[in-house]
């Protein structure tokens, strides 16, 4: 009976590092979430820089959107990212 080849390898991740890499964060509005988000992002990624950050509110104006780009490094960086921005009550979602 003939075996078949070993399936190749896959990556971890698809991303090649370094990257600019997009997070969008969910959260209700009346609360700085730029300044919010920008303190639990900066020490994941130091050279965050002034215009890394978009935000805009909600058609009804009940939730705001943030977007940070950052310059990925590693996977591991965007997972300490990821867990310090859902970690806070803030915070509703983050993609």
């Amino acid at each position: 009976m003939k075996k078949d080849p070993p399936a190749p390898e896959t990556p971890a991740t698809l991303l090649e590092f370094p990257c600019e890499f997009p997070i969008k964060i969910m959260g209700r509005a009346g609360i700085d979430l730029d300044a919010l988000v920008y303190a639990l992002v900066r020490p994941h990624a130091p050279d965050l820089g002034e215009g890394a950050i978009r935000s805009r509110l909600s058609a009804q104006g009940n939730y705001q959107s943030v977007t940070v780009t950052v310059i990925a490094q590693s996977r591991e960086q965007l997972d300490d990212i990821y867990r310090a921005l859902t970690a806070s009550e803030h915070v509703l979602m983050a993609l």
